[in-house]
């Protein structure tokens, strides 16, 4: 429902306008109540486009029911009672209008300036003669900075199957894929299968596939941005986990939960004995 909250002495009214050509249009506009229909226009063909005298305006409350045409361009807007929140909807009834086409919202009909090679070569004060410049003056200049082995020791523990989490954000999946991407960048990276639609794509990365998950599942990372789950739940890890956190609930990483029996008497990692670890089983804590 539009807002009904109008400032004493305001005689302005706040319209969203939409139209007829342009479907992505969509705009918040303020207008007097004194302006003229025909003002109104003027002051939407700089916003849209459509000429005055190619323009009709339909009026629809904050219900979307259409309440009427402002046909009588010398009749003030007031005269048709609109409240913040009504929609004023742009017709443009001129076939030839800039507005028709589609071409203002989808760039691929704007046609697009090309040069060929051998054309560009010629040119002087491009980026490739700069590149070609820089390159003669100092060869390691545009050399990599990442060498082929980057990060290789953090995928030592990274295994494809293992359940992780990625930061930030703490977000759970699978591992898919772990090793070189060329196409992306030197050095190792992993691929993660999201449990939730939190990635960038199924696993298709620049033309090339890494590994397989749903639409919107996959993301491709570096290794010092997952951890995996141990290989036993019940190590160390997991008890300075326990006694760190405020809670007595912990889920691990595989979806494996936990709970603290009795009260932690201690604090100190090392004595074991104080702690009693209760194992409830993927998903559930007992």
């Amino acid at each position: 429902m539009g807002s009904r909250l109008q400032v004493e002495g305001d005689e302005s009214v706040l319209l969203r306008v939409t139209h007829s050509n342009l479907k992505s249009f969509s705009a918040d506009v303020r207008f007097s109540l004194q302006m003229t229909v025909e003002s109104v226009k003027e002051k939407l063909w700089k916003k849209c486009g459509t000429s005055v005298n190619s323009m009709c305006l339909e009026l629809y409350d904050d219900a979307d029911a259409k309440i009427s045409d402002l046909s009588d361009n010398l009749r003030p807007l007031g005269f048709y009672s609109p409240q913040d929140g009504y929609r004023l909807h742009v017709i443009d009834l001129d076939p030839s209008s800039v507005t028709s086409g589609g071409w203002l919202e989808d760039t691929s009909l704007v046609e697009k300036y090309s040069i060929s090679d051998e054309v560009y070569d010629k040119l002087d004060g491009t980026f490739r003669k700069f590149k070609e410049r820089l390159v003669s003056q100092n060869p390691s200049a545009l050399q990599t900075k990442i060498p082929e082995n980057y990060m290789e020791e953090l995928c030592t523990n990274i295994k494809v199957g293992d359940r992780c989490e990625v930061e930030p954000g703490e977000k759970r999946g699978v591992i898919k894929f772990v090793g070189r991407a060329e196409s992306i960048a030197p050095g190792f990276w992993v691929g993660v299968q999201y449990d939730e639609p939190l990635g960038k794509h199924d696993g298709m990365v620049k033309g090339t596939r890494l590994f397989d998950c749903p639409p919107l599942h996959g993301a491709l990372v570096r290794p010092d941005k997952v951890k995996v789950c141990l290989q036993s739940c019940f190590g160390c890890h997991l008890i300075l986990k326990l006694l760190q956190d405020d809670g007595s609930h912990f889920s691990c990483i595989c979806g494996e939960s936990y709970r603290l029996m009795p009260s932690i008497e201690t604090r100190d990692p090392l004595q074991y004995p104080n702690l009693s670890v209760s194992f409830s089983g993927p998903g559930r804590v007992g």
